[in-house]
């Protein structure tokens, strides 16, 4: 069991892992072993997510979700196919994390009257200023 937060928890044979070669430098160790994990998790068919907390997920992977509903997480960051494992869990952690976190509720505010006043102050004071940059005309006087 991966513990996520107090109320969430998946179990690790959901999680599945690919490892793959990496690209990049490293010499023969790049060509010969597979280092670069794979992560991939089922978002739609996962028993431990509400209905919310499983769309904003969704949302929240944005292209790294596939159309069927699988989370992929590719990481190459490190040369050893250990750390590049929990460096993928560590960053699904993290998303589904961000994904439990209920958004906060916009408030909507009106300006008050003082700030009203003070924009309308501020716009007749700088169309002063433009009107003094003009050039004097004879029938203006």
């Amino acid at each position: 069991m991966i513990h996520i937060t107090s109320t969430i928890a998946i179990k690790e044979n959901e999680i599945k892992f690919d490892f793959i070669r990496a690209s990049g430098p490293g010499g023969q160790n790049v060509n010969k072993v597979a280092t670069a994990v794979q992560l991939r998790f089922d978002v739609k068919n996962s028993p431990g997510f509400s209905d919310d907390i499983r769309s904003r997920l969704i949302r929240l992977a944005g292209r790294k979700i596939t159309e069927h509903g699988i989370l992929i997480i590719e990481t190459k960051r490190f040369r050893s196919q250990k750390q590049n494992r929990k460096n993928a869990v560590n960053r699904l952690i993290k998303l589904i994390r961000k994904a439990s976190e209920k958004p906060k509720i916009r408030i909507k505010t009106k300006p008050s009257l003082a700030s009203k006043k003070r924009i309308l102050e501020a716009k007749k004071h700088r169309a002063k200023i433009k009107r003094m940059r003009r050039p004097v005309s004879a029938h203006e006087n």
